[in-house]
This record gives C-alpha cells, structure tokens and sequence, in this order.
C-alpha cells in the first residue's frame, strides 16, 4: 500500500517536472528547438582605410559626370587622380576580416587601376566609356565585399549604353539616374536618354 503511494506521489512529481520543462523550454520560440547563433559581424577598418575608399570613389564620382558632360579630358584627369588614389587604400587590413577577401580585393583593386590605365590611352569618347564600364564590373563586388562605411551608393544600370541590348553599369551616389554612357550630348539622342536607367542594388554602410 505504502508503495502504491510513493509511486503516485513519484508520477505527480515527474509529471509537474515535465510540465515545467516543457513550458519554459518552447517560452517565447515559437518551435524553436535552441537558441539561434548570432550573426557574424563585420570588422571595422580604420578611419584612414574608410578615408582613402572615400578619396578613390569622389574621383570616380568625378569621372562619372565627366561622362555625362561628354568631357573626356575631365574624365581623364578624374581617372588619373582615381588610379594614385586607389594606391593610398591599405588592403592589409582586408585581412583581419573574412578569409581570403583580402586575395578577392587585391585581385578587384588591380583590376580597376588595369581598365583605369586602359581609358587614359583611348581616345574615342565610346572606348573610354567601355573601359569606365569594365572599371566599375570590379568596383561594385570590391565595395560589396569590404566593410563600407560610407555615404549610401546605387548600382545602376543602362540597357542600351552602346545599342540595342547592350546594356553597362555604373555607380551613383544620388538615387537620380544620370546616365554617362548615354549622356547631355549623345550624336543620336542627344540628352533624350540622359535619364534612361534603373536601380539595380543599393551599397549601405555596415
């Protein structure tokens, strides 16, 4: 009898045991089966590394309306400045962040000064715009990639920047479309198309 007992009160026991772990285990997850491991956060560079991605993207920007004003001599200039100003960036510190950025980067960063150093040697507005087109296909996966901490940038997108179907991309710092492949002063267009563009990402600060 007395055994009886001590096993009713036992089940009592492990039933409220139960009910209790049950409650506080699911309180407030939703069928959770844990906790959920926070995100990876991004490493902060320093303010001359942030200063000197600044310094090479207020060139570009300059480049960048340059084109629009049809002005290759300015695009020029801005393009030089561009190319010493990318040599300033410190991608050392690239790695302290994700494994093997630092290689991606350094392989981008060669990449733009290359098409850079292309567009001062033509001399046809079309085939510098082609080498400006190549320049930015690597600075939007390098700024998309290192921990940016600047002012909000678009990447925009032109569907016929040199015809029909044949589209190219470029950087904004204005939500604005502006075009520079078609640009103020097109021989076909004229500036009809100076708007004709769309937003395809927008690069925030991390």
């Amino acid at each position: 009898m007395i055994k009886k007992i001590l096993l009713g009160i036992l089940l009592v026991i492990l039933a409220i045991v139960g009910f209790y772990w049950y409650k506080f285990s699911h309180a407030g997850g939703h069928g959770d089966s844990g906790p959920k491991t926070p995100p990876m956060a991004l490493k902060q560079h320093s303010d001359v590394f942030n200063k000197s991605i600044l310094s090479v993207l207020n060139a570009y920007f300059d480049m960048k309306t340059a084109f629009v004003e049809a002005d290759t001599a300015k695009a020029k200039e801005a393009c030089k400045k561009m190319i010493v100003l990318t040599d300033s960036i410190n991608l050392k510190e690239l790695k302290k962040d994700t494994a093997g950025i630092y290689v991606t980067d350094s392989i981008s960063l060669e990449n733009i000064k290359s098409n850079a150093k292309s567009l001062l040697l033509q001399t046809n507005i079309t085939e510098m715009r082609k080498d400006f087109s190549m320049v930015n296909e690597n600075l939007y996966p390098f700024l998309k990639a290192i921990n940016y901490s600047g002012p909000s940038v678009y990447w925009q997108n032109c569907p016929m920047a040199f015809g029909e179907g044949k589209e190219a991309n470029w950087i904004s710092n204005s939500e604005e479309i502006v075009n520079p492949y078609l640009g103020k002063n097109h021989p076909e267009f004229k500036s009809s198309m100076l708007h004709c563009g769309s937003i395809m990402d927008t690069i925030k600060a991390q």
